[in-house]
């Protein structure tokens, strides 16, 4: 894979693909990692090593590598009508059962209101910068234009066009860049292992989260915050899973200031946490919802706004005063794409995948806690099949590496020479999302080598502990 001479396909890539979320410098001295086919819970490179992939590609296949009926879906759509749009009041049959189908399963909505329509587009940026324009098209409807600022989390991740990248609060995605747009104001991350204070409680924390956010409202000024984006669990910023109430406390605030919520479930939807969203895992309640990734086990590209009726009556008043609801993409509702995507849903109800991660959860949950016994790990946290390991130099004062040490990308380097594919996050944090159809089996035998992996590494992590402690 990485030959770097002639015309190996390692060269050529590097002739001529710039990657995303890459290092130009490191990808021209080592040359990338060719992946040649994908079977189950596995990914081989074109060399014929076989992978576990521990992260579910990017958070998203979770139906895993090699699911002949989501190829089949997309080949019978193919043959049937392979584009059409959704403009001036076109649609497509796949595109209709997928609308039918989110709603039906949908989570319970703010207000006593419920989820009542759907809004396609390509991937969760997408459905990000669609739902910040909705909040902005809602609060005009409603005579109050001066109402556009939105809150994130720091540690969010929101996706990477220029609106969502400002509601992502991690430095990798906003320097050089010219972000965050100055509409976007971060508020504190539910972080309860990094960000509580020495004595606080789960509830108290969240309660001091609650109140930051009050105070930055305030700050703003009310009547310019338009709407709170938060994922039920954060992500790519660390998987980071909110204390027991905190989100009932921000409905709370937000009520109180008259600002929308928006629940990013473009990772935790679709089984991860356990249930169908993770706004039931959180107790969310949501005014929109934005999902991708696992829509379509991420087969084909397709995400999705749900808005509740309250939302929706609003904004088709506002579309019907002006004529028409100016916005939408040229695949929005892509015929293949929904094909792929009703068809994954299906295959969600059909074998109960969702019951399939409740029974698997205890046994995720035991193997991640496990690493806590490594003097170098400080925390360690799951939920459904979802989970993470964080390092710390001196876990009794929760004080990080050295972050030019690398820690947690040098491991994740161990771990792939095990056969797991992981990621380091932000924080020197390493992340667990497998695809939801792993057997136990494949669980123990995965968990197994990354503990293998981390143990041998454990030399190099403590004599880095020297440097920090």
């Amino acid at each position: 894979s990485n030959d770097l001479r002639g015309n190996s396909p390692a060269s050529r890539d590097i002739a001529n693909h710039m990657h995303p979320y890459t290092n130009p410098a490191v990808l021209a001295d080592s040359g990338p990692h060719i992946m040649a086919k994908g079977s189950g819970v596995f990914v081989h490179d074109d060399a014929g090593n076989q992978f576990y992939e521990g992260m579910s590609g990017l958070w998203c296949a979770s139906l895993g590598f090699s699911e002949p009926e989501l190829v089949d879906a997309a080949i019978a759509q193919f043959h049937k009508l392979p584009f059409y749009h959704s403009f001036a009041g076109k649609t497509v049959g796949p595109a209709i059962d997928l609308a039918e189908m989110l709603i039906a399963h949908a989570p319970p909505a703010r207000h006593d209101s419920k989820m009542g329509k759907v809004f396609f587009a390509s991937s969760g940026s997408e459905a990000n910068d669609t739902a910040i324009k909705m909040v902005w098209y809602y609060q005009a409807a409603r005579g109050m234009p001066q109402k556009q600022k939105i809150i994130s989390r720091k540690k969010g991740y929101h996706g990477v066009t220029m609106a969502a990248a400002s509601m992502t609060a991690l430095a990798y995605a906003q320097d050089g860049f010219g972000l965050p747009l100055d509409f976007v104001k971060h508020t504190t991350s539910p972080d309860y292992y990094n960000n509580a204070l020495d004595g606080e409680s789960e509830e108290d924390f969240a309660s001091r989260c609650a109140a930051e956010l009050e105070e930055m409202i305030l700050a703003e000024g009310p009547d310019t915050v338009a709407a709170l984006f938060a994922e039920p669990v954060m992500g790519a910023g660390g998987v980071i899973i909110p204390p027991t109430g905190y989100f009932a406390k921000i409905r709370t605030i937000l009520d109180k200031y008259d600002v929308l919520l928006v629940a990013d479930e473009v990772i935790c939807g679709f089984g991860r946490t356990g249930n169908m969203w993770g706004s039931q895992s959180m107790d969310v309640q949501p005014d929109m919802l934005t999902c991708a990734k696992a829509l379509s086990s991420a087969y084909l590209p397709i995400s999705a706004v749900l808005m509740s009726d309250k939302v929706y009556e609003t904004l088709a008043e506002q579309a019907e005063k002006l004529g028409i609801f100016g916005h939408g993409y040229t695949y929005s509702a892509h015929p293949v794409c929904a094909a792929v995507a009703l068809r994954a849903q299906q295959l969600m109800q059909e074998r109960d995948i969702i019951g399939h991660v409740r029974q698997l959860a205890p046994a995720f949950s035991d193997r991640v806690a496990r690493f806590d016994r490594f003097d170098f790990i400080g925390n360690t946290r799951s939920i459904g099949m979802i989970g993470a390991m964080e390092f710390s130099a001196d876990p009794a004062t929760r004080q990080k590496f050295d972050p030019q040490h690398k820690i947690a990308a040098q491991l994740v380097a161990k771990i792939q020479e095990k056969g797991v594919i992981l990621r380091a996050l932000p924080g020197d944090i390493i992340g667990f999302c497998p695809p939801l159809i792993m057997t136990e089996g494949e669980l123990h035998d995965m968990f197994d080598r990354i503990e293998a992996a981390v143990g041998e590494f454990a030399n190099t992590a403590n004599s880095l502990r020297k440097f920090n402690i």
